[in-house]
């Protein structure tokens, strides 16, 4: 065992929603990315990831918890609310549109949010500017309909609470090498260091 997992100290999450969507893809993604991030910025980071369901109090314990999916997500209204504080509470929330996401996850979270907009960021926003820098924003990791990739915020009193990748497809990259023939080694590398600036940000803007 390496001495970054001899001091971990925390664990992420994968949230678990309902509505049918497939809220568990991506099974080798976040290990990957926990690594890469402990081995690289010296994280202390738990190498298996939790899963922590929308409703639940446990996902107080996660500095950072990670939503992915192609298909239908539901949230409740005690499940919305409770999201909410969390997020209002110093959580992040990282959602990755794995293909098809994007009709479902706005509606849900504008139940979490009413009175915010999801904004592109800018370029020159940190979370492209941690150690790893991404001068034209967010990478493009998996094509399906040819357009750009797009990273979208909720800004809640000036801090960014949640980033959505749209058209990126990040945990695509992170998972095992060779999962999809046409990602390459490079692909996948810029896929870890985006998601390396993720996390680093997510920590230091609590």
């Amino acid at each position: 065992m390496s001495a970054v997992a001899n001091k971990a100290s925390f664990k992420i999450a994968k949230l678990k929603y309902n509505g049918g969507g497939d809220w568990y893809a991506n099974r080798t993604a976040l290990p990957n990315l926990i690594q890469y991030f402990n081995n690289n910025l010296g994280g202390n980071i738990e190498p298996q990831e939790a899963v922590v369901e929308v409703g639940s109090s446990e996902i107080f314990n996660y500095p950072f918890v990670y939503l992915t999916g192609h298909g239908n997500v539901q949230f409740s209204d005690p499940e919305a609310k409770n999201l909410r504080s969390y997020l209002i509470a110093g959580g992040f929330l990282h959602i990755d549109d794995n293909y098809g996401l994007d009709k479902f996850i706005r509606p849900q979270m504008k139940k979490v949010f009413p009175e915010l907009e999801f904004q592109e960021l800018p370029v020159s926003h940190p979370i492209y500017n941690q150690k790893f820098k991404f001068p034209n924003g967010l990478p493009k990791i998996h094509e399906h309909d040819n357009k750009r990739p797009q990273g979208f915020g909720l800004i809640y009193k000036g801090r960014l609470i949640c980033f959505y990748s749209y058209e990126s497809d990040l945990g695509n990259g992170w998972e095992d090498l060779g999962t999809y023939k046409e990602d390459t080694q490079e692909t996948r590398e810029k896929a870890l260091k985006m998601g390396a600036n993720m996390l680093s940000y997510a920590f230091g803007s609590r």
